[in-house]
Formats: structure tokens, sequence, C-alpha cells
């Protein structure tokens, strides 16, 4: 919980450590989710950079030497308002975050590239999401996750041991993870995404499909050992699309 004393989701949390970056959830929201703990690492690395680049030596200003004046010609102006040391520090070192912010955002709802090239792009963007594990994700989480609204989904399709709602292609779709034969199996339910055939996934030891289902489609991605058919089956018999 946060001080307020509410439980944080993955937009507060990360609204509420881009304000602040030494904002810290007594709920530990961050050390349960894997996106918040990657966005966290990167924020605060991030503003390490910015604390360094701060941190420069400027010389003293020295004003070139000018030829006397008549002062009794000269009509004084008033003094400018010099902007403290403090003031100027913080003001640049928003104008980078701000920037930082900017970037990301922008980088987060980017849709770039084929549908396929996102998907495998994404399991880069979740590493944590691969890890080996033998405790599936509770039922009030995949509902979260996954919900009635979206689809109806049952724990048949495996060992389901992670749940997110990510970003693909600009739409917020269920990022899933199965443990396989070989390793962790990435599932992603796209129910707004329609293909007209399936398609093949081939990455750095990995391969997959884009499968169509319905009026949406389903990404499901492995080790490249991993035999993917019983596992598509499974998770297309768990899955009806309820939009």
């Amino acid at each position: 919980m946060n001080q307020m004393g509410k439980i944080m989701n993955c937009t507060d949390y990360k609204e509420a450590l881009t304000a602040d970056p030494g904002f810290e959830d007594e709920s530990g929201h961050a050390d349960s989710c894997a996106s918040c703990h990657a966005y966290r690492t990167e924020t605060l690395a991030f503003n390490e950079k910015i604390v360094a680049a701060m941190a420069i030596d400027v010389p003293e200003l020295r004003m070139p030497e000018l030829p006397l004046l008549d002062t009794e010609k000269v009509v004084p102006l008033l003094a400018r308002r010099k902007l403290p040391k403090p003031a100027w520090f913080a003001l640049a070192a928003t104008v980078l975050l701000a920037a930082f912010v900017g970037i990301r955002t922008a980088d987060m709802g980017a849709v770039s590239g084929t549908l396929e090239e996102q998907v495998i792009a994404h399991l880069d963007h979740e590493p944590r999401a691969l890890r080996l594990s033998n405790t599936r994700v509770s039922d009030r989480r995949l509902a979260k996750t996954v919900p009635g609204d979206v689809a109806n989904m049952n724990h048949d399709a495996g060992l389901i041991t992670y749940a997110q709602s990510c970003v693909i292609n600009g739409k917020t779709v269920p990022h899933l993870v199965i443990q396989g034969e070989h390793g962790p199996v990435t599932i992603l339910l796209m129910p707004d995404e329609e293909i007209s055939q399936t398609k093949e996934l081939n990455g750095v030891g990995i391969r997959g499909v884009i499968l169509q289902v319905g009026r949406g489609s389903i990404a499901i991605i492995g080790d490249r050992e991993e035999e993917l058919d019983q596992i598509k089956k499974n998770v297309v018999d768990s899955v009806a699309w309820d939009i």
C-alpha cells in the first residue's frame, strides 16, 4: 500500500516513481511485479546519470575589459534577478527527466514493425517473466489479467506462473507464461488482432506461432526444443473470447 493506504497498481506505481525517483511503496509492489521492478531499476539508473551530468565544474565567468564610459550619460539598468543555483539545478534535472519520461511514454505506446516483430521484441522487454517456477498465479491474479469481458480462461492451459497486462501493437493484452518441458512458454492473448493466416515466429533460441482464434489471435512462443503442438491445443481449448 502507499501512504494513503491504497493498494497500488502498475500505472499508479510508475506515475509515483516518475514524479519522485525516491518514492518508496510500502506494499512492495515492484518486488512482485517484474514490469515495475524493471521500470524502477531503469528510472533510478537514469536519475543517477542526471546527478552525474549535473556534477560539472563550471569555470568562473569572466567579463572582458570594457572601455571607460561617461557615467553621467548612461541610464542605470535595474539589476537582473539571478536564479539561485539549487533552482537552476532543479530546472535542468526537471527538463532532462521530462524528456526521459516523454521518450519512455512514446516508446511504450509506439506502434512499429509487424505484429510478429512486436511480439518477439516484447519478450526482450520483460525478461523476468521467463523464469522457471512451480508456483502458479492465483485465480484472482489471472482473473484480473484476463477479465471476463475479454475472455474466459482456466488453468487447463498449463501451469501459469506469470500474468501481466502489456501493450502489443498499441493495445493492452494479457501476457501469460506457462511452464513447458524445456522452459517457460509465453502466451499473448490478442482478441483484437484478427489475422488472415497462421504466422510463424523465429528468434534467437526461440520459436513460436501466432494462431487465428475466432475474431482474435493468440501468440505462443517457447524454446526451440519445446514441443508446442499440445500446448497450442491446451491454450486454444482453454480460451473463449467474450468481446
